[in-house]
């Protein structure tokens, strides 16, 4: 396969976990009776460009559909996230009533929202209908549709170009990467600033962090491949800064090329010298992960498996990606873990893909008080472990499976 960046030849193979459905696809009672898509989940390295990629991509309106179950502000941690970009934003470039602000993937407008309660002018672009009525619930302007540069086009024409263009945690779901990125150089305004967060992959490998690969991520990006990625759209980076979301993300600060020509950081030099010498453009840095993947789900199994036969009872906490990534790959089914708990609205009272464990109100935690919790969303381990610290008082323990497994 070509890579779908530079079109070179694909060769270098970093991860293979099998067949999943996709790991935001929810089923309803009703859905339990028909069959589910399943599709292969594997990731391949191009060792032209290194971006890191899917090598079988699914066409993002399958997933990414009108009853999408993710939604932002039901974590403490995102919006705490939200309100510290706003504020740092606001600041550091001088936002106002006069200033346009553009949010691609806008999701519920957990974070738009606060630009829209400082006074100012300030546009979303959802693609899912549940999260963009969401949105629209917060008083928010919603554009319902796809991100690209056919879509910039249209959006300069009618609003105009935007000082600040936000492109959080979105990037690694495009599969048209270079018309995305091209998307954002058409509606940026000549001295705007776009800011561009995505997980990044050095934590992925480092961390053994396998789960963050389900369908939805087309990519698996370093700061090597995005700036090349950014250069054949005139974009150019001049800041880079390394955040906590997601297990370890880069924020990456763009503009148009030739314009501004702000002065590039420390923190962009910085991160460029760790990749180097990481060895990020290099084969041997993608390789061990499928190793580390294996030995995780096995090390699941077997305390599950044990819990089951001396009678210990176990449940879950957080309905997300990538746990459904993990319980899948591991074939775990509600035989070994009966429930999942979790607030969106988007999941309760269905079912996990794939693995099909009911997803239940955090009150069946409460009446049952198991004795081993097992947070899926390692990323937010400790807002949920502080949320869940009455159940300490009946000597429930809670348990992580990445990057290895812990019992707390």
């Amino acid at each position: 396969m070509a890579c779908r960046f530079c079109g070179h030849i694909l060769m270098v193979p970093f991860l293979d976990l099998g067949t999943a459905p996709p790991s935001n696809a929810y089923l309803t009672v009703a859905a339990l009776r028909e069959p589910e898509a399943w599709y292969p989940l594997r990731c391949v390295v191009c060792t032209h460009c290194w971006l890191v990629q899917t090598a079988d991509p699914i066409d993002p309106k399958r997933l990414f559909t009108d009853d999408y179950g993710f939604f932002s502000s039901v974590s403490s941690t995102w919006t705490a996230h939200a309100e510290r970009f706003v504020e740092q934003f606001v600041a550091r470039f001088g936002l106002n009533a006069k200033s346009r602000v553009l949010e691609i993937a806008a999701n519920d407008g957990c974070l738009l929202e606060r630009v829209a309660a400082r006074g100012i002018h300030c546009l979303g672009v959802e693609p899912t209908a549940a999260t963009a009525a969401a949105a629209r619930g917060r008083g928010l302007e919603i554009v319902e549709a796809f991100f690209g540069n056919t879509l910039a086009r249209k959006l300069l024409s009618e609003h105009g170009p935007f000082d600040l263009v936000i492109a959080n945690n979105v990037l690694a779901h495009v599969p048209a990467i270079l018309d995305f990125a091209e998307g954002i150089a058409t509606v940026l305004a000549p001295a705007g600033v776009a800011s561009i967060e995505f997980q990044w992959v050095v934590n992925m490998v480092s961390s053994g962090q396998f789960d963050t690969a389900y369908h939805e991520h087309y990519s698996y990006l370093s700061l090597t491949a995005v700036e090349r990625i950014l250069a054949a759209a005139g974009l150019r980076a001049f800041d880079v800064e390394e955040v906590p979301t997601h297990g370890g993300s880069l924020r990456v600060l763009v503009e148009l090329t030739g314009n501004g020509q702000r002065e590039v950081t420390g923190g962009l030099a910085a991160t460029r010298d760790r990749e180097r010498a990481l060895g990020v453009a290099s084969a041997d840095f993608y390789a061990g992960l499928q190793a580390r993947a294996e030995r995780c789900k096995n090390a699941l199994l077997a305390t599950l498996i044990d819990a089951r036969a001396n009678g210990r009872s176990v449940a879950a906490y957080g309905a997300a990606a990538k746990g459904n990534t993990l319980l899948n790959f591991a074939g775990v089914r509600p035989d070994l873990l009966p429930y999942v708990v979790d607030r969106s609205p988007g999941k309760a009272g269905r079912f996990l893909p794939g693995s099909r464990i009911p997803v239940v109100g955090e009150q069946r935690l409460k009446e049952d008080r198991p004795e081993l919790i097992l947070i899926l969303p390692w990323n937010l381990r400790e807002e949920i472990a502080a949320q869940l610290s009455y159940a300490r008082a009946w000597g429930a323990r809670f348990v992580t499976a990445i990057p290895t497994l812990e019992i707390l």
